[in-house]
């Protein structure tokens, strides 16, 4: 899944002056969290020609990460408490945790949804 590296590579060259190590460690982790879930769990990771944009937003007061995907007809994102033994299912439970705040929403006016998450600069 090459989405994910490129994603927190792209992410760090914008935000590694600017951010604390602790703060860009978070924003990192909680990006790879969010691309790993648009991949796996949507419509970009299942169908040719999907995709998953990144936009994000650095401000005086906090990181603004979005991460769009195709949406899915399946799931929707939620927290789930993991299981200590479980590999995976800790993305949105981190996001919950580390995050300031977040989010998602689908996109009425066309096939798709956002998870955003802001975390303090």
């Amino acid at each position: 899944m090459s989405s994910v590296p490129a994603a927190r590579a792209w992410a760090h060259g914008l935000l590694a002056v600017r951010l604390a190590p602790t703060a860009l460690d978070d924003v990192l982790l909680l990006l790879s969290e969010v691309v790993t879930n648009a991949v796996t769990h949507s419509d970009s990771g299942r169908t040719a020609g999907g995709r998953v944009t990144v936009h994000l937003t650095y401000g005086p007061e906090a990181v603004h990460v979005e991460v769009t995907d195709d949406g899915s007809a399946t799931s929707t994102p939620a927290v789930h408490v993991p299981d200590a033994d479980a590999d995976g299912g800790r993305g949105l439970w981190l996001v919950d945790l580390l995050a300031t705040a977040w989010g998602s929403s689908r996109h009425d006016d066309e096939a798709g949804r956002s998870v955003w998450f802001q975390v303090a600069g």
